[in-house]
């Protein structure tokens, strides 16, 4: 018993609001509490001695066995079944869903388990335990006052059963001691002025509270989350008989927080005052994060479903007019047979040859977006000469410029960089691509490069249909055209590729364009020193 409060070990066994276990090494029931008691349903005779397998459907009687002896080789303090569906079984044979934190300690009598249940399908109203220990123990009182009166004989019996008890009661008061010590869940206990008198050595840890630092001094709001629950409220339910049972934040010393699952209950005694309160909550960390790592993978399922329909409907679409080109070219070839149609059958060929290539494109964008989508692109850096680089991809574009169409290119500054030059190249085709294909004939493209000791920065400008403000804001969203380009062939990835490319460089990408006057994509890249 603590001396500055004193509340007893065994007030707070029998007035906790979840059910507490405690077993030996064999798996054999020697202590339980009276929530315990009444969530499945049993008398303490019944359930005493008794396996642990009686709590559990028997599908599960076996492989709990073999956990049993495995904790027992291995033991150590810690949530059981992490991301599990565990189930227990009450007496008329019902099941229901629970929690389940372990601890371990050993005395001169072997070595025990501590089992902390919690019924997560409906929690047990803990006035109503406490009412049926007042009523238990005023029918034992009565009943040894009777006796006593009875006969003087009977003294010396009476003394001795009450030795007896009290040697129990000592017992159980070890137990007690061990569970306060060892259990993993945070327990606290209050005044009735809900200041804090006693706080066990899982709190401290996980709080990073000393003792000294809270008892008589704070009351649990100082790691409470006033934005999600109040001290307020908990005592208003409390007070009222409501035992509340929630999922909150809390904040430790160091202003970090993590989720618990919290019951905050009312302790009365005899007289049915208010004597304190009694908090438990767990710890329920790894339990979201196992929750958020599963939302995130169905999100990223999701996302590859919708980009695999996305596929389909767009691939069928695109498709469509290259393989008709490439159809009705080959069909034409074929019927040019004299020598002097050699020149029509090169304008086929080319009309396939294009048409391929264009097909070709597509399924290089489509593969793009898939390795991006799953973290398959690698970076492969090396240091090359960036003009000369930049130099290359403008001559192989060459063939793709319309009528008079010209591509200046200039650079300013140092030559040597080190990023990947296969994305560089990709990022560049896509971007003077696409500006030769929006742009009119006669016109000019300008493509810039500029290396200092800080970045590199590149710069494409060309003076085409031009993009709108509106449109501009989903410009690098996958499958996404322009409202003026939905008459220009493409899927509406290139831009999603460029962006991401760009972002694996540690880049940036800006654009900056007006409708029938040209746009300009300016790229910078950090460079190390």
């Amino acid at each position: 018993m603590n001396k500055d409060t004193g509340i007893g070990f065994d007030v707070l066994f029998t007035n906790a609001s979840l059910g507490i276990m405690v077993a030996n090494e064999l798996g054999v029931i020697v202590l339980v509490n009276p929530f315990l008691l009444k969530q499945f349903g049993y008398s303490e005779k019944e359930l005493l001695g008794q396996k642990i397998e009686k709590l559990i459907p028997e599908r599960y009687h076996e492989r709990h066995v073999t956990h049993v002896q495995h904790y027992n080789e291995h033991p150590k303090n810690r949530p059981m079944g992490l991301g599990l569906d565990l189930y227990a079984i009450r007496k008329n044979g019902t099941e229901f869903p629970v929690e389940v934190s372990l601890g371990s300690y050993q005395t001169e009598q072997g070595k025990y388990v501590i089992a902390f249940l919690s019924d997560i399908s409906k929690r047990k109203e803990v006035e109503q335990a406490l009412q049926r220990l007042n009523e238990e123990l005023e029918q034992k009182v009565e009943e040894r006052t009777v006796t006593l009166k009875s006969t003087v004989k009977q003294l010396a019996a009476l003394i001795a059963e009450t030795e007896a008890k009290d040697t129990e009661l000592n017992r159980i008061n070890i137990f007690l001691k061990n569970i306060w010590n060892h259990a993993e869940a945070i327990i606290i206990v209050t005044d009735d002025a809900s200041v804090i008198r006693m706080i066990n050595p899982a709190a401290e840890r996980l709080l990073q509270y000393s003792g000294t630092e809270l008892v008589g001094k704070k009351t649990p709001s100082i790691f409470l989350n006033e934005t999600e629950i109040s001290l307020s409220s908990l005592l208003e339910k409390a007070n009222s008989g409501i035992s509340s049972e929630v999922e909150v934040y809390y904040e430790r010393k160091d202003d970090t927080h993590f989720p618990v699952s919290q019951t905050f209950t009312a302790m009365r005694n005899i007289k049915g005052e208010i004597e304190g309160y009694l908090m438990i909550a767990m710890d329920i960390s790894k339990r979201k994060k196992a929750e958020t790592d599963l939302l995130v993978a169905l999100q990223k399922e999701k996302e590859l479903s919708e980009l695999k329909s996305r596929f389909v409907s767009i691939a069928s679409h695109e498709f469509r007019t290259p393989l008709s080109t490439v159809l009705s070219s080959a069909y034409l070839i074929s019927k040019y047979a004299e020598k002097e149609d050699q020149h029509r059958r090169d304008k086929h060929i080319q009309r396939i040859v294009s048409s391929v290539n264009m097909l070709t494109d597509i399924l290089n964008d489509f593969l793009s977006v898939g390795k991006i989508e799953e973290g398959k692109i690698q970076l492969r850096r090396s240091i090359f000469d960036i003009k000369q680089h930049l130099q290359q991809i403008t001559n192989e574009l060459n063939g793709l410029l319309k009528k008079n169409q010209q591509i200046h290119y200039q650079h300013n500054g140092a030559l040597q960089i080190d990023l990947d030059p296969s994305l560089m190249k990709h990022i560049l085709m896509n971007l003077l691509s696409n500006a030769i294909k929006f742009s009119p004939e006669d016109s000019v493209i300008e493509l810039r490069s500029t290396r200092t000791p800080e970045n590199l920065k590149i710069s494409v400008a060309d003076k085409g249909i031009g993009i709108s403000q509106e449109d501009q804001h989903h410009l690098f969203e996958r499958f996404f055209r322009g409202a003026n380009a939905v008459n220009v062939q493409g899927t509406g990835l290139g831009l999603h590729i460029v962006s991401k490319y760009v972002e694996l460089l540690n880049g940036t990408i800006t654009c900056d364009s007006q409708l029938d006057t040209g746009t300009t994509f300016e790229l910078n890249f950090q460079m190390e020193s």
